[in-house]
């Protein structure tokens, strides 16, 4: 798989119900905040916008916490844990983008995957 593809995110929006956006926005825009991806899930679970937003969010947080745990345990390694570090830092940063986009996104209305992950399906909710 190359840089383009990984960077591509398939628009879906013109696929949802413009009541069910309007309606379910802070639903969206919550599944991207960690564990609060639990709030739509359980809320709005009626919604196929708020799960779109959801389903994203929940491999974003999964993906994070995989990141940082592999972060802590390559840490530890003497001598070369400071590389680990300094690359899962960045890799941080990334997820951080990503979790911006995907706020962006839901609060503009638009179902559009997250680039990298966003075609990743860790949990199928809809």
């Amino acid at each position: 798989m190359d840089m383009n593809e990984l960077m591509k995110s398939d628009d879906y929006t013109s696929s949802y119900d413009v009541q069910d956006i309007n309606a379910n926005k802070t639903m969206g825009i919550l599944a991207y905040f960690g564990l609060l991806v639990l709030v739509p899930i359980f809320t709005a679970r009626q919604s196929r916008f708020a799960m779109f937003h959801a389903e994203q969010g929940i491999t974003l947080c999964i993906g994070c916490h995989i990141i940082g745990i592999l972060a802590v345990v390559l840490g530890l390694i003497p001598a070369v844990g400071w590389v680990f570090s300094l690359i899962f830092g960045l890799v941080g940063i990334l997820f951080l983008v990503l979790m911006i986009l995907g706020i962006i996104n839901a609060a503009n209305g638009q179902a559009k995957e997250l680039p990298v992950l966003g075609k990743l399906k860790i949990v199928k909710l809809q």
